[in-house]
């Protein structure tokens, strides 16, 4: 299989990066570089300007509102956005929401809620995880009793990236008690207005405020907010499932924190010379190089495999696998790079007047050390992954 990208693909590059150097606000750009915690209102930016162009949903077809975009295109935008320092597209409605709609969902449900995603008026926050139903998440126990034309759900979710800025949730619900745990699950869409939900904040680590604790209590929810058939959520899981552990992977934005990286090892000195002269540092640098190059040039063909096929099959587990243990080892060698400045208070970092690089760049490494050791864990962690690839690959 050819990987080289064609003169048609440098093209649509060409016409990616002048539309990003002429459109992405400037303090956004240099916001997202210094790792500063991003603002609703500055997603919200971010998505309007990819909705007005008709990139926000890269991936959707064309009739959905999508830009019906190849799998080469689609990494092409990601590393130019990674580039100059572009937001994240918010993943929960345009990415994983988004898909299960066009594959399971009803005609109404569609032409509902897929406008409601580009437009911005609904931003979608995931309910999966529960106290005791993470990477086991067949063990999860909120329940959905239908009653007429409702469901009635209670329980907890936990571990709600965002959930604070949403308005709705889709959730995995236990509609049916007895067999197979996984035979029981439901897929609800559920409005954060209702009555008897509750959410709580999470603190991270660090300090900051990323995801939350989600409660239902007797909460109302029309039965046309089923996604599928009732007891088919397993299902409609796994497929969001691969699109949330492919993404994980994060390609693009691996490659914008190497280069951060070869940029602070020929700041950063020890004993009077770069430390990008260290024989030890430079060879783990060059070992994480290596490793996310094969990472591209492999998530590359995973992509257009899956397209032609219609299944990615076990190679979301791979990438989700290896694309957390490299950025994790870029977020590792930045922390060892940085020695002592590498603290996740940037204010004693200014009051102490260290040397470059700028105090914000100690913040982001620190906050990357920190935040990024999630990535091996949500998402089914890696063990669980590597689990999957042993079933699916060598039958045990």
């Amino acid at each position: 299989m050819d990987l080289r990208f064609s003169p048609r693909d440098e093209a649509f590059r060409a016409e990616i990066r002048d539309w990003l150097e002429a459109k992405l606000p400037q303090a956004l750009s240099r916001k997202v570089a210094a790792g500063a915690e991003l603002s609703k209102a500055d997603f919200e930016t971010w998505h309007a300007l990819l909705a007005g162009k008709g990139w926000l949903a890269g991936g959707w077809p064309k009739e959905y509102g999508g830009a019906g975009w190849s799998p080469v295109e689609r990494q092409i935008f990601e590393e130019e956005c990674c580039r100059v320092h572009a937001p994240r597209i918010v993943p929960f409605g345009v990415n994983m929401l988004g898909p299960v709609l066009i594959e399971f969902g009803s005609e109404e449900q569609k032409r509902h809620y897929l406008p409601r995603i580009l437009s911005g008026q609904d931003w979608w926050c995931q309910g999966y995880s529960e106290p005791g139903a993470g990477s086991d998440l067949a063990s999860l126990r909120t329940s959905a009793v239908r009653e007429g034309d409702h469901y009635i759900v209670n329980g907890q979710k936990t571990w709600t990236t965002l959930g604070h800025f949403a308005n709705r949730i889709f959730c995995l619900v236990r509609t049916r008690a007895e067999g197979k745990p996984q035979e029981g699950i439901s897929f609800l869409l559920v409005d954060l207005d209702t009555p008897g939900i509750e959410m709580r904040p999470i603190r991270l680590i660090e300090g900051g405020h990323e995801v939350n604790e989600v409660f239902f209590t007797d909460v109302r929810v029309p039965a046309e907010n089923l996604v599928g058939a009732e007891n088919q959520g397993w299902t409609i899981a796994k497929f969001l499932l691969e699109h949330e552990r492919t993404n994980i992977a994060g390609v693009g934005y691996s490659q914008e924190a190497f280069d951060k990286l070869r940029a602070m090892a020929l700041q950063c000195r020890r004993d009077g010379r770069p430390l990008a002269e260290n024989a030890l540092f430079a060879a783990r640098m060059a070992e994480v190089e290596c490793a996310l190059e094969a990472m591209r040039l492999t998530n590359l063909r995973m992509l257009i495999e899956a397209e032609a096929r219609g299944a990615a099959g076990s190679a979301p587990s791979m990438m989700k696998i290896k694309g957390t243990q490299i950025r994790q080892e870029i977020n590792d060698l930045a922390r060892r790079a940085l020695g002592p400045a590498a603290v996740p208070f940037p204010s004693e970092l200014i009051e102490a007047n260290l040397p470059h690089p700028a105090p914000e760049e100690y913040a982001r490494a620190a906050h990357g050390a920190f935040n990024n050791r999630k990535l091996s864990i949500f998402g089914g962690s890696n063990e669980i992954q590597r689990e999957i690839l042993a079933r699916q690959l060598l039958g045990m």
